[in-house]
């Protein structure tokens, strides 16, 4: 699926220490399983895809984390449990 969107999709925003700590969590999972992730910072509303107020909508919660469009957890990431998330198969569309 050379296409396909990245599975995992951090909502950071710059300067938090939390998605810093999330990046390394979330590179080295990523890594181990051979899956894609991105990163969208909620303040800058040009990096959501279909207009949405990230800011508004996740707030004080970043980092977010979700995996195949479904969220995994915030504020401290959890390699184990993004690892048994990623160990699913992905949905078919």
């Amino acid at each position: 699926m050379p296409d396909a969107p990245a599975r995992v999709v951090l909502f950071g925003r710059e300067g938090c220490h939390l998605c810093e700590e999330a990046r390394v969590v979330i590179a080295d999972v990523c890594a181990r399983t051979g899956d894609t992730w991105r990163e969208v910072d909620v303040d800058r509303p040009g990096d959501a895809a279909g207009g949405r107020d990230l800011a508004g909508e996740l707030g004080e919660l970043v980092p977010v984390v979700e995996v195949d469009g479904v969220r995994q957890g915030y504020w401290r990431i959890d390699g184990g449990h993004l690892l048994r998330a990623l160990s699913r198969p992905r949905p078919t569309p």
